[in-house]
């Protein structure tokens, strides 16, 4: 069957659990430490949050527009293509195999063993664990075992990461606050820049929200797209942001906003403080398991990427990276994803990788909601099932947050080396897709 033989047997509620499932993720317990870092004040945490997700909304909405019109494997590499030409669908996957996914990996296979090593008082040997959580996910067992084993434990851990987060949310809500604070008047903390901190904020909560992207792939199985996915992305996204915010509120009541300032420990100390001792690892372990299961999705996802470009020939050594093992799942590109996730993780810093991943990933996002408008004269007879809503407003705020977030990146000196990085990594795609190409 071709491209057009999705069926569209997905109503409103099964989108809305697509969207609700694929974002939250690791993000809503550990971005607080470097929100609250950045801005140095609780409310502006708050003003992070909400920005974040409005940015996200109208990402959402517009690229939600190219899904509906290209239903088909690929998503964004394959939108890229059709508005710009080959060069910038290689671009996006190469980027994606080599920086966007390994920086995720790293920096979620970082966050589990530090959480892991301080709910068991492990002081040495942090980098073996580090290396054999990568290795467990992404070679020996899960994905090794091909995609219908992944899907179904990614299904699990979709609900299991709940668990935490309502524990949470609950408990932290009506429990008596540790910690007053003001949303007004907004101000930043010391010797800080508030757009800068904000700016910065954003940057980092834009992790919690990673995985939006794809959620506009579910438009050519909708009953009813024109109504359904914009409902859905608003009111599911929404729904997540309002998530983050009570997390994170529950984290300002019960702990100093100068005590939460670039400590990864926020979410289990809180935890603690809330259900006391065993309580509080038991909620340790289910956010332990929570970062598994984003673990599980990310490295299922990443190693179909250069899987997919070597099918078309589009990626070096594309025979090599075509092959599946008896599982029919991609060994070979399981392998390259993980050797440069461990490349990427041994620089143990969980804020910069993920931070890297935002910045590399909107910058080809930008393109995607400039493409909108240039497909609406390139191929205005195109069938779109789902237009983006008030449009031109919408892309316009979607790109208008992108640049906001590439420039805070930029302007953080703290992302030097890692910017370098992913420069580089852009200018070697460029030279590789040329020479595969002649």
């Amino acid at each position: 069957m071709g491209q057009t033989s999705l069926k569209r047997e997905v109503g409103l509620i099964g989108a809305l659990s697509a969207v609700v499932g694929t974002v939250i993720g690791a993000g809503v317990f550990f971005k607080i430490a470097a929100m609250a870092e950045r801005t140095g004040s609780a409310n502006l945490v708050i003003v992070a949050w909400i920005l974040a997700a409005i940015f996200t909304i109208a990402g959402g909405l517009t690229v939600a527009e190219l899904g509906a019109m290209f239903p088909e494997t690929g998503g964004a590499t394959k939108y890229l293509e059709y508005s710009y030409g080959p060069i910038y669908g290689f671009l996006f996957g190469w980027i994606q195999t080599l920086v966007y996914y390994p920086a995720n990996i790293a920096a979620l296979a970082i966050i589990w063993t530090t959480q892991f090593t301080n709910l068991f008082g492990i002081k040495q040997g942090k980098n073996l664990i580090y290396i054999a959580i990568i290795v467990f996910i992404t070679i020996l067992i899960i994905n090794a075992l091909g995609s219908k084993f992944a899907s179904r434990a990614q299904s699990l851990f979709t609900i299991l990461k709940l668990i935490p987060i309502a524990l949470i949310v609950f408990a932290g809500l009506f429990s008596k606050a540790d910690v007053h604070f003001q949303l007004l008047p907004l101000a930043a903390g010391s010797h800080i820049n508030p757009i800068a901190g904000v700016g910065g904020a954003i940057v980092a909560a834009m992790f919690a929200f990673d995985g939006w992207i794809g959620i506009g792939n579910i438009a050519g199985e909708l009953k009813n797209p024109k109504r359904d996915l914009p409902l859905s992305l608003t009111s599911g996204l929404a729904i997540i942001g309002l998530i983050y915010l009570l997390v994170s509120i529950v984290m300002l009541r019960h702990m100093p906003i100068n005590q939460i300032m670039g400590n990864q420990e926020t979410a289990s100390q809180v935890a603690q403080m809330l259900f006391g001792g065993i309580g509080g690892k038991l909620v340790t372990v289910g956010i332990l398991i929570s970062v598994y299961g984003a673990l599980n999705g990310y490295t299922f996802t990443a190693i179909r990427v250069p899987y997919a470009l070597a099918s078309e020939g589009n990626f070096p050594f594309a025979k090599t990276f075509m092959k599946l093992n008896r599982f029919a799942s991609p060994w070979n590109s399981s392998v390259l994803v993980a050797l440069v996730s461990i490349g990427l993780m041994l620089s143990n810093q969980f804020d910069p990788l993920t931070d890297l991943a935002v910045f590399i990933s909107w910058l080809f996002f930008i393109l995607l909601f400039l493409a909108v408008f240039k497909l609406r004269k390139t191929m205005p007879d195109k069938e779109r099932p789902y237009k983006t809503w008030l449009y031109p407003v919408t892309p316009i705020i979607a790109i208008l947050g992108g640049i906001f977030i590439l420039f805070s990146y930029i302007t953080n000196s703290a992302n030097l080396p890692f910017f370098a990085f992913g420069m580089i990594m852009i200018v070697l795609g460029i030279i590789v897709f040329k020479k595969i190409s002649k």
